[in-house]
């Protein structure tokens, strides 16, 4: 008999989260599974069984459905996760409070997915506020951006507790020695910024060699020439780099296009450079960096676009069962306790 293979703990996916509800979550769910990660499917169970009969093969993969049939849509309150016990995303937080599950990710209601995480994982110690952080495509490969959402109003000590964490993440994930912080001003210089700025600066002066790189301010412009692996900023702030960012390259992927099809030379041309521009929309494509990690939760919980597609969801499920398997949460807990020890 053939010996049953074994699968790490699984990740908790919001079936029914998302613009397009269920279709692309069980896509990518089937995804991620031919590529060795468990999945538990969390939604409505006859909707979801319903598009897995779509995909050939799959009742041989790891992936099980939980079924719960309440969800917190994307016109609804954040503030219904309190009340919601069984709702979706609630399961999904709840498995990995409980060990059943590694990860839990969500297209879903951003919102009520933070409310949710930090209503039933709580707060890392030393942390006082989450951030979520993001890979954005950069010169020589990919920036890491936070926050880029969860907090408009911030304080000084957010800001450095977030770049220590990112610090930890991107050596223990992403395999990136030492990496540089950034944080985001209106000019390279010390003196330059607002004062949320100016108190960051010397807050993360501070740390400097302390667990924390840092590299001094960096401009909008250093952000995707990858002058810092990572760049700190306010979530307001964030939020508006990401959403210009994703928008731009759209556009320019779309002049591109419109250039190569504006004679028949130009179509020839593009033919000739089909494959290196794949590439290049590839690089561009926000679905290859899959969702945004809530980093300051206790657990890991992973936040998509509303609009994400197979590929979104696939890659999310791929960076979280790496975030599980490279022990992140436990390094994120000792740099916290260790953080908490030094004087001041």
């Amino acid at each position: 008999m053939k010996a049953e293979q074994a699968y790490p703990l699984p990740i908790a996916l919001d079936a029914m989260g998302g613009d397009y509800g269920v279709e692309p979550n069980v896509a990518g769910a089937v995804a991620a599974a031919r590529a060795g990660v468990a999945v538990l499917l969390v939604g409505r169970e006859p909707q979801i069984h319903a598009e897995l009969a779509k995909h050939a093969g799959s009742s041989s993969l790891p992936v099980r459905v939980i079924d719960t049939p309440d969800v917190i849509g994307m016109d609804e309150h954040a503030r219904d996760v309190r009340s919601r016990r069984d709702a979706s995303i609630n399961v999904c937080t709840r498995l990995v409070k409980e060990g059943r599950a590694a990860a839990a990710v969500t297209m879903g209601h951003s919102g009520a997915a933070m409310a949710s995480a930090l209503l039933t994982l709580g707060r890392l110690g030393g942390v006082e506020r989450p951030a979520m952080l993001t890979h954005l495509p950069a010169k020589n490969g990919f920036v890491t951006l936070l926050d880029v959402g969860a907090n408009a109003d911030v304080k000084p000590g957010y800001l450095a507790q977030w770049a220590l964490l990112a610090s930890v993440y991107l050596q223990v994930v992403e395999d990136r020695r030492d990496p540089t912080v950034g944080l985001l001003s209106i000019g390279e210089e010390d003196h330059k910024g607002s004062q949320l700025v100016l108190d960051a600066h010397a807050l993360l002066r501070g740390l400097h060699g302390q667990g924390v790189n840092f590299y001094g301010n960096v401009e909008g412009r250093d952000i995707f020439q990858g002058t810092t692996d990572i760049v700190v900023t306010d979530g307001f702030t964030g939020n508006v780099v990401l959403k210009l960012a994703e928008g731009e390259a759209k556009v320019l992927l779309g002049w591109v296009k419109e250039a190569l099809g504006s004679s028949l030379k130009a179509k020839a041309g593009g033919l000739l450079v089909r494959g290196a521009l794949k590439g290049l929309a590839k690089r561009l494509n926000p679905s290859t960096y899959g969702a945004s990690l809530l980093l300051g939760v206790n657990g890991l919980t992973f936040i998509g676009h509303g609009s994400s597609d197979e590929q979104a969801v696939k890659n999310s499920l791929l960076r979280a069962a790496r975030a599980h398997e490279s022990d992140l949460m436990g390094r994120l807990t000792a740099a916290t306790a260790a953080a908490a020890q030094r004087p001041g």
